[in-house]
């Protein structure tokens, strides 16, 4: 507790303790009670299973490329839906009613994150891009609000959900977001919450810590892909940026979050620069 007082812990919250509620309120009480021992914890969400759901109901089959959601105009607005008016109130509503004192936001609120346009390059073998829609890559981060939140004693919790320069409206990925914020804020840590107990190797036994090299390593392998290529990404930069440590971790285990930052041998994948 003394190693981490004051510190600012990003989490990345998707998977199961999206739609478990039983995992939900487990999170919302964890991020409560490390707030309350003098910890800032900063929440960033998805929403995947809510948002398949919703689009089943219009007959709409999700698509993806290297990892990123196929986004048009129709799903730009489910997944705005969802997300920011949904989602993000649940989670706002279980860590207030755990104790805590919490504030929804998305990027669009106070300008935190401008997006651009995201083009994908499937094949990177040749320099042909891939237009997938509604879908944002960070272009700035502006941060001033989340400092007046954490300051105040608030839990921020974000949607991925930001404004281009021109007004137009982006779905960004949540572990890129994560990234992102746990870079520009100078974040102790970044914790990945998934559904799986972090990276296997060819055996599927956990890998339980790693370094950027190793990990472009298993990606060339192809023992990293698909929806694990963004958090990857997002682990990698953030940890070459200085962020202490970067972890991928298993949301199916109650308490997760705090087996995590409490305990000497932690949970899941930990990646790190040195």
């Amino acid at each position: 507790l003394k190693k981490f007082n004051g510190k600012t812990i990003v989490v990345k919250l998707g998977g199961n303790v999206m739609v478990d509620e039983n995992l939900k309120k487990s999170f919302a009480h964890d991020i409560t009670w490390l707030k309350s021992v003098g910890i800032n914890p900063l929440v960033i969400h998805g929403g995947g299973p809510q948002i398949e759901k919703n689009l089943s109901k219009l007959n709409k089959k999700a698509e993806f490329v290297s990892g990123h959601r196929v986004t048009d105009s129709e799903t730009m607005d489910i997944v705005e839906m969802v997300l920011a008016g949904k989602v993000n109130k649940e989670l706002v509503e279980l860590i207030n009613f755990c104790g805590g004192k919490s504030v929804g936001l998305t990027g669009q609120d106070g300008n935190l994150i401008k997006a651009k346009k995201l083009l994908i390059n499937p094949s990177k073998s040749d320099n042909k891009t891939t237009d997938i829609g509604h879908v944002g890559d960070i272009e700035e981060i502006n941060p001033e609000i989340l400092y007046s939140l954490i300051r105040d004693g608030f839990i921020p919790v974000i949607a991925p959900i930001a404004s281009g320069f021109g007004g137009e409206t982006y779905n960004i990925n949540a572990d890129v977001v994560a990234g992102k914020l746990a870079e520009k804020i100078k974040a102790e840590k970044l914790i990945l919450i998934t559904n799986t107990p972090g990276v296997l190797d060819e055996n599927d036994e956990l890998i339980t810590s790693l370094n950027p090299c190793e990990v472009s390593d298993l990606v060339r392998r192809k023992l990293i892909s698909g929806g694990m290529l963004p958090k990857i990404g997002s682990a990698i930069d953030a940890s070459l940026s200085g962020i202490e440590s970067v972890h991928i971790i298993d949301g199916r285990i109650p308490n997760c979050l705090l087996l995590e930052v409490l305990t000497s041998q932690g949970v899941g994948t930990m990646i790190k620069a040195n």
